[in-house]
């Protein structure tokens, strides 16, 4: 009792200080009042007696801003010396309530946030934790140094995905801009301008630019693995894949580039799948893994490919991806397979044929006629293909229907060639003739 008495008469003479320099305007003495009333009741562990001094000292009248932001400051270097978990938590949103509402320690709020999102995350609390740090628009904070800024949102789209709420991650996941992680971080660093807010350095605990960037494709992999979304997936571990710390360690490297590949055979049919099958093709590390090169291949040679030869050869190299980084592909891969490459081997036939019959097209499918049609119906749905299906006779026809103006004007370029080549051809006889002449008459 006596130790509080002597506290208690400790902060009473302390107070009175910080009235005298407060109304004096004396930031540098409001400062230091204020951050020697909350270490007297840290080094008493007088916990709610300096959850209490928080809210009375940050209420007074005209109380100074730079000294309300030293008092939040210092208070959050003692939130990891707390005794337990349930005082932790009661200092955490004491500040909290005293940093709401003041732009000028929005940067100590928003890890105040985090801390507390993390610690109901431990809980269990996923939906508790996602909502709090929904509460904090980080892309706002001027003075926030720029991969704390990524971190921060890095984490809001996490917890949502651990939640599955799928839509709110997305709209998160805008708010950052791939080309950011293109950036050179020693070209940011601009001297600030008179009147400017300075930017703060980032914690210690906030990982590099190359590393968020990891994060940040991981974490949309999620996401698109969530709509089977092969080419975007895809699109993501090629970003991983051109990290440069990715790219000179082959153990990172190699199941990174095999994960590029079964995505891009799974990817539908569309000029980007095209070109980023062709640019991998052209990755010389892909003949460290020669099955894959061989996997692309076939898929850009125009010929038809043996569903069941294929997937004994690779169904082996398809379960290994479960133990592989990244884990196993999504659920229906094994069916989105074969679907893809029936949908090649029709286009295949598209290239050679103008028309098939039915009976044909599954032979070479090695489909049923209804399934052959079924899977042919879908692609020209798609806009895939073009083709129609005359299905009283049973035959397809892959050729484009031309309206009257196309008809008109194939015809006026024959009728063009013709008479190019009868021009020709009365030039060569006359020329022939002249030749003949000229040799009689000699």
């Amino acid at each position: 009792m006596e130790g509080g008495g002597n506290l208690e008469a400790a902060i009473e003479q302390l107070l009175n200080v910080e009235k005298q320099m407060r109304l004096a305007g004396d930031v540098a003495g409001t400062k230091k009042a204020v951050t020697e009333i909350l270490q007297l009741c840290f080094e008493a562990k007088a916990w709610k007696t300096l959850n209490d001094q928080i809210v009375l000292l940050s209420k007074r009248r005209g109380q100074l801003k730079q000294a309300v932001t030293a008092m939040v400051q210092q208070a959050m270097q003692y939130i990891d010396q707390t005794p337990d978990l349930e005082t932790k938590i009661e200092l955490i949103k004491t500040l909290n309530s005293v940093a709401a509402g003041k732009i000028y320690v929005e940067i100590e709020r928003a890890r105040l946030i985090k801390k507390l999102a993390k610690i109901k995350e431990e809980q269990g609390l996923i939906a508790e934790a996602a909502d709090l740090m929904q509460e904090i628009a980080v892309e706002t904070f001027g003075a926030m140094a720029k991969t704390e800024k990524i971190a921060f949102i890095l984490e809001q789209v996490r917890l949502c995905l651990d939640r599955q709420d799928y839509v709110r991650a997305q709209i998160l996941s805008r708010k950052i801009s791939p080309r950011v992680f293109d950036a050179d971080p020693s070209k940011d660093k601009k001297k600030p301008k008179e009147g400017e807010n300075m930017v703060e350095e980032a914690p210690a605990d906030i990982p590099s630019l190359l590393e968020l960037k990891r994060i940040y494709y991981e974490l949309m992999i999620r996401y698109y693995s969530h709509n089977n979304d092969y080419l975007e997936i895809c699109r993501c571990y090629k970003a991983i894949y051109d990290i440069p710390s990715v790219k000179g360690n082959p153990e990172q490297w190699i199941p990174v580039l095999r994960k590029i590949c079964w995505y891009l055979v799974l990817s539908p049919h569309d000029p980007m799948q095209s070109s980023l099958l062709n640019a991998t093709l052209e990755d010389k590390n892909l003949s460290e893994i020669p099955q894959f090169r061989l996997l692309l291949k076939q898929l850009v040679t125009m010929e038809v490919i043996q569903w069941t030869a294929l997937w004994s050869t690779f169904k082996d190299e398809f379960e290994n991806e479960k133990s592989m980084l990244g884990g196993a592909l999504v659920e229906k891969a094994a069916e989105d397979l074969r679907q893809r490459i029936i949908e090649h081997n029709i286009i295949v036939v598209s290239k050679y044929y103008s028309r098939i019959t039915l009976q044909r097209l599954a032979e070479l499918l090695c489909l049923s006629i209804q399934e052959a049609e079924k899977h042919l119906s879908e692609m020209v749905v798609s806009k895939s293909l073009v083709a129609k299906i005359d299905r009283p006779v049973g035959v397809v026809c892959f050729q484009m229907t031309k309206d009257s103006n196309d008809i008109l004007n194939s015809w006026a370029s024959n009728l063009e060639k013709l008479l190019d080549l009868v021009e020709k051809s009365c030039h060569q006889i006359h020329k022939e003739t002249m030749v003949h002449k000229a040799a009689l008459r000699a």
